[in-house]
């Protein structure tokens, strides 16, 4: 059901979420309210006041008056001839000319975003819903990825309306404490400001002085967090259909560049590369989002450590400041608060994105502790499974082929690595170790039957792929190494103490 953006807001409370056909549409249109709050000034004014404040049901209620009082002066209209919401109207002389199809605008439909390749798919002239069609234009103003656009600079704005950028949340993890209702989770992640809250960018040519397309300019300083979470990262250019129901056409170049800090991104975990370096959790294809989850907690454990000095000044420390149980929650019973850590990125591969990857984390005050040592044990127990996995593969390699060329030898000891299986199979454990933890068991025990279950499953999958060797004496004797050698590997004295079914 598609519902006005003043009706969202003043209905938040009684709504679950919002609409959105990705995660990262969904993120999109929250950011797009957050702003809203923001530039109405519906915020909580301190740290101290923001556990109360989010219990305040009719909070919201101002951000809805706001958008419903603008003045006629202040266009929100998504086809107006100079002002379209969230667009940039310089475009419109190119438009009919120059424009593609609207899948365009869906990140997913796109392909490799250096379009200057065969993209004839673009040409489709398929309508899109003018809601969806809004939507889609939100999600590639946070998270369109980097490449080069369609669209000509010699022949309309400048040279460097090519050069696509990746967008603001295109980088990393985006981190959203989800509540019960809309409006509990935007309360959750609405934040107190130190100066000004900014404008909202409802248009390119109108408020904040934006850059020009002849040359690539430095990222502007951001005004406030109403232009943080509104910010246009491409310019976009929609055209309506003549009922006005659909968009046929879109034209879609570089948007706004930000100078960003840590201060403008309160729900990023900064974790360890390979070098050293460290930087805000990224979306992998090779690594799932649950097997970060630790990190999350342990951000909440530390600012709860350091009560005394807690500032408030990120989502981890201020999820910190709920007051916690003086107990906690008897085995089966909901804690007295619940929220949900709701991690959300988009992987890409240079510039062609892959998919969207997402996990939901509970999250209780002061089980942030509990919470943190059954997901970092769960997902140490996992990674150890994969590599035991892994060393039976190659040890089965070893005895099915033991003259192998060189090149041949990674496609040959995939044949009996069953890691990836292994990995999609383990994310509903953890699942339900970790709601399970949230509901008052006993930590220790939960981790030795998540274990057995990973282990048996992953035994599972390894000897059927061991099914595939020859019924001869070379198949039986690479079938019972491999086995044994995962067997050992798990009975190690350096292999999870869950797995030889003792308590860490």
């Amino acid at each position: 059901m598609d519902v006005s953006l003043v009706d969202l807001l003043h209905d938040a409370d009684e709504l679950r979420t919002v609409e959105g056909g990705t995660p990262g549409e969904k993120v999109a249109v929250i950011e797009f309210l957050l702003a809203i709050c923001y530039a109405s000034g519906t915020y909580p004014r301190s740290a101290a006041q923001w556990p109360a404040w989010v219990d305040q049901k009719d909070a919201l209620q101002p951000a809805a008056q706001w958008l419903a009082q603008r003045p006629e002066s202040e266009v929100w209209d998504l086809f107006h001839p100079s002002e379209p919401l969230g667009q940039n109207s310089l475009l419109a002389p190119f438009l009919d000319e120059y424009g593609a199809g609207p899948a365009q605008l869906v990140i997913e439909r796109v392909g490799d975003y250096n379009q200057f390749f065969d993209h004839h798919h673009l040409e489709h002239p398929s309508p899109l819903p003018v809601a969806a069609a809004f939507r889609a234009m939100l999600t590639q103003h946070v998270y369109g990825p980097a490449g080069r656009a369609r669209i000509s600079g010699k022949e309309t704005l400048g040279a460097t309306i090519t050069n696509l950028a990746a967008a603001r949340l295109g980088t990393r993890i985006r981190v959203i404490a989800l509540g019960d209702t809309l409006g509990e989770t935007l309360r959750l992640n609405l934040a107190p400001v130190n100066g000004p809250s900014g404008e909202l960018n409802r248009t390119w040519t109108v408020g904040t002085e934006r850059r020009g397309f002849t040359t690539k300019p430095k990222g502007r300083a951001v005004a406030g967090p109403a232009d943080l979470h509104s910010y246009l990262g491409r310019s976009i250019l929609l055209r309506p259909t003549p009922d006005g129901e659909f968009v046929d056409r879109v034209l879609l170049g570089a948007g706004e560049l930000l100078s960003l800090s840590d201060e403008h991104m309160q729900d990023a975990v900064y974790v360890t590369r390979a070098d050293g370096s460290s930087k805000p959790l990224w979306a992998s294809a090779n690594r799932a989002v649950w097997r970060q989850a630790h990190a999350l907690y342990a951000a909440v454990a530390e600012a709860r450590s350091q009560a005394g000095s807690n500032d408030g000044g990120t989502l981890y420390r201020r999820l910190a400041l709920f007051p916690a149980a003086d107990v906690a929650p008897e085995p089966g019973q909901q804690p007295a608060r619940r929220v949900d850590l709701w991690a959300v990125g988009l992987v890409a591969r240079q510039t062609t994105a892959i998919a969207w990857v997402d996990g939901t984390f509970p999250f209780a005050p002061g089980l942030e502790a509990r919470l943190y040592l059954a997901s970092y044990r769960g997902s140490q127990i996992a990674e150890f499974v994969a590599g035991a996995l892994y060393k039976a593969a190659y040890t089965a390699w070893r005895v099915t082929y033991p003259n192998p060329k060189p090149a041949d030898k990674s496609s040959q000891i995939a044949r009996f690595d069953v890691g990836g299986l292994h990995w999609a199979a383990t994310e509903e454990p953890f699942d339900v170790l970790m709601e399970e933890t949230t509901l008052g068991e006993d930590v220790r025990a939960l981790l030795l039957e998540y274990a057995e279950t990973v282990r048996l499953t992953a035994c599972r999958f390894l000897a059927e792929r061991l099914d595939s060797l020859p019924r001869s004496a070379q198949g039986s004797k690479a079938r019972a190494a491999a086995l044994r050698r995962f067997d050992d590997e798990l009975a190690q004295p350096k292999a999870p103490a869950e797995l030889r079914g003792e308590s860490a």
